[in-house]
């Protein structure tokens, strides 16, 4: 009887040595607990900031360019000689003399036919860009797309001046082959303008294009040829409207660049082709009007955003209204 009480009381104790060992080991295990709070805490805050962080480039790119919209925006209110104390509104009322219209029609005319032309010439473009098998001819293409991005506009425009002149080699050609019976007059026209601006703005319209391209699986195009599709009803019907957004957004990249184009309608169409940013130069350069140029300037910035977003939102409607019928 004496063994069985020794032995109970070995294991009481026994047991009352763990739980004082397992108390304490807690009671050091809370200050642990509470100081891990603020480290997941503040872990929490900088993956939260990380982002912005690697924005902070971009966000500041566009702080300088809204502050530079808005001293445009101020200027346009003062007056010549004293831009920055004056305030009125005659600089935009002037602008509703008839020339100013004509030249606003003239640059959002051209910049929306040059917008159609890059587009329809950019998608076989972006197509073989997209649906190409081999690398090198890939780096080719994308090599030529990339090209006028890399040759300074004014280069671009005296090229085009030696193409299109009264004795270049459009007109050289025209003539050996018989077409024409003398020289097509292109220069200081606004054809010639207008080729200038597709070619300048093409790689806009095909790069975003063979990006929304390739982004489509090929899959698509093998069900519609199984189902008796030709390529023309798979690229209209299937492809084009599959990369719809790469088409959008390079038709409007294209439309915005052209709609501020200064260095192609100058040279090649001088003062006859008077698109606004031409006007803006002129008001500028001989005349040190600045009021009536910044004013010039933001009646073209929001006529360009009116007629994008009139665009875009077209757009929309549209595809909403075709899945609805197909639904």
């Amino acid at each position: 009887m004496n063994a069985m009480l020794a032995r109970f009381s070995r294991r009481a104790s026994a047991a009352s040595d763990v739980a004082s060992d397992g108390a304490s080991d807690a009671g050091s295990g809370s200050p642990g607990t509470a100081s891990g709070a603020p480290d997941k805490q503040a872990s929490t805050a900088l993956a939260k900031a990380r982002p912005w962080l690697l924005l902070t480039p971009i966000l500041l790119f566009l702080a300088i360019l809204c502050a530079a919209a808005l001293v445009v925006l101020r200027m346009s209110f003062g007056t010549q000689g004293n831009e920055w104390h004056g305030f009125t509104l005659q600089n935009y009322a002037d602008l509703l003399d008839g020339y100013f219209v004509k030249s606003l029609w003239l640059t959002l005319k051209l910049a929306f036919q040059s917008m159609i032309c890059a587009v329809l010439l950019a998608i076989p473009v972006a197509l073989a860009m997209a649906r190409t098998k081999s690398r090198l001819a890939r780096r080719l293409l994308l090599a030529g797309v990339l090209l006028p991005l890399l040759v300074n506009l004014l280069l671009q425009g005296y090229g085009w001046l030696i193409i299109l002149g009264p004795a270049g080699l459009l007109n050289h050609a025209l003539l050996g082959s018989g077409l024409v019976e003398r020289p097509v007059m292109w220069l200081y026209r606004e054809h010639g303008v207008l080729l200038g601006l597709i070619q300048t703005a093409f790689p806009l319209a095909v790069l975003p294009l063979s990006s929304a391209m390739r982004a489509v699986s090929s899959s698509y195009e093998e069900a519609a040829a199984t189902l008796g599709a030709t390529r023309w009803q798979t690229l209209r019907h299937v492809l084009l409207p599959l990369a719809m957004p790469g088409l959008v957004s390079g038709a409007l990249l294209v439309f915005a660049y052209n709609a501020s184009a200064f260095a192609v309608p100058l040279l090649l169409g001088g003062r006859r082709v008077p698109m606004l940013a031409v006007l803006v130069h002129d008001q500028v350069a001989p005349l040190l009007n600045w009021p009536a140029a910044s004013a010039s300037g933001v009646v073209l910035m929001i006529a360009t955003l009116t007629v994008m977003a009139l665009s875009q939102r077209l757009v929309r409607r549209t595809q909403r209204l075709a899945e609805e019928s197909h639904a």
